[in-house]
């Protein structure tokens, strides 16, 4: 598995890697049970985000206000899942590659990877016991005729972070890490000094040779464009 340490800003990082070309990060997990209930519709809901097709913001105006209610909940649910799944697949590999900035030491490369795989194990340990407790108390709607929604997101997210959670301890715990020095990461940093017209050809252009398809959205979405 190839992970990326992508310089955000000037001192913060995040780690990145491709959606898995299968789309299954949730594999390998136990199918029986009362969880095993819960993860089977975390798969549906998942299946349903990935399919989903957002529309363009022009279109808005032409839709009703549920539907944009929905498209905009399910963009938002997407990004959430799009941040998530390097830890799902995590779960999963005995052995994975770093790819870091040139100008870091493999050392440097280390801490770091080390220390936002804890931040994330700390993070999503209190949000799965914040969305556990939610997702009981949701019973409460059981009297609302229809499906319970506010049942289906709160575990949507609880197994999102129980996965996660599993996969940030792996990271730390069960993979055998390489490292390997990567100039075009190191290339990112200078995105601040580029013309904002530029930025996102130039970023499009560094994820091109990496190839990368997703990463100028993720840059985007986490990085530190400057003024």
């Amino acid at each position: 598995m190839d992970v990326y340490v992508i310089p955000c800003a000037v001192d913060r990082y995040e780690l990145y890697c491709e959606p898995a070309d299968d789309g299954d990060e949730t594999r390998q997990e136990a199918s029986s049970g009362f969880f095993g209930g819960l993860l089977e519709r975390f798969r549906v809901m998942l299946g349903r985000l990935d399919r989903h097709q957002v529309v363009d913001r022009g279109d808005d105006e032409r839709r009703g206000w549920t539907r944009r209610l929905r498209d905009r909940a399910m963009r938002w649910m997407a990004e959430k899942v799009a941040e998530q799944r390097l830890l799902w697949r995590l779960r999963t590999h005995p052995v994975a590659c770093a790819f870091y900035p040139e100008d870091l030491s493999e050392a440097q490369a280390t801490t770091i990877v080390r220390q936002l795989l804890q931040r994330d194990a700390d993070r999503h340990r209190l949000w799965l016991i914040f969305h556990a407790v939610a997702f009981v108390l949701s019973g409460v709607f059981f009297f609302v005729p229809g499906p319970n929604i506010i049942a289906y997101y709160f575990a949507f997210r609880l197994v999102g972070h129980y996965l996660s959670m599993r996969g940030s301890r792996h990271g730390l715990n069960g993979v055998h890490w390489t490292y390997e020095a990567c100039a075009p990461l190191t290339e990112l940093r200078r995105v601040r000094t580029i013309a904002r017209r530029d930025r996102e050809q130039y970023v499009g252009e560094i994820a091109a040779r990496l190839r990368l398809a997703h990463l100028p959205r993720f840059f985007k979405r986490t990085a530190d464009w400057g003024a």
